[in-house]
């Protein structure tokens, strides 16, 4: 193995590109605040960076990618389904992408001003030695 260092490059934000739901098409009950998306997204960030490990296969090889993950969930946080909607292009990488969708369910509850009862996203992911 590589003395490289390696980085989780940490995810800026997940995306607010919401597919299905209040964020996107304004059908909250109640204003949605951005505050309360903002500090959502925080939390869901955190989780994952804690999450997201690097096989060490992978840093063997010396493999970086990027992956991005259509991500629904219900009013509790959890996961109901997740596809992967861009490969790393590393099996080893997209195989860890099934294995943190695991250990991350469930994500915290959406800000309750988010009416719907489901709620899908796109969480950008990344392995990047250093």
């Amino acid at each position: 193995m590589s003395n490289r260092m390696f980085k989780l490059s940490p995810i800026n934000m997940i995306m607010a590109t919401v597919v299905a739901g209040s964020l996107l098409f304004g059908f909250a009950t109640e204003p949605v605040s951005a505050d309360e998306i903002a500090g959502w997204q925080k939390k869901v960030v955190k989780l994952v960076s804690e999450k997201q490990v690097y096989p060490r296969a992978a840093m063997s090889k010396e493999l970086e990618g990027r992956a991005r993950v259509k991500v629904s969930i219900d009013r509790t946080g959890a996961i109901t389904s997740y596809e992967l909607v861009q490969s790393t292009g590393h099996e080893l990488l997209d195989a860890e992408v099934t294995k943190l969708m695991d250990r991350i369910n469930p994500l915290p509850a959406p800000p309750a001003s988010l009416s719907d009862d489901s709620l899908t996203f796109i969480l950008p992911l990344s392995w990047v030695l250093q």
